[in-house]
């Protein structure tokens, strides 16, 4: 699975730390999504979806 984590966290400008104190998990948890070597649930999903006010498939490509 892919995702556009950073796309969408530079164009709010947001840092790693900050989306993770929005999701409420911690700033490593961003970076491994990001290099996709983490597989989120369906909970943290959504809350980063919500977060970019975005659906979860324009953040998460599955492939």
């Amino acid at each position: 699975m892919n995702n556009r984590i950073k796309e969408h966290r530079a164009r709010l400008n947001l840092t790693q730390d900050d989306l993770a104190r929005k999701v409420n998990v911690r700033r490593e948890t961003i970076v491994f999504l990001e290099k996709n070597k983490y597989n989120p649930s369906l909970k943290l999903a959504y809350d980063i979806a919500k977060v970019f006010d975005s659906k979860i498939e324009e953040i998460f490509i599955f492939e």
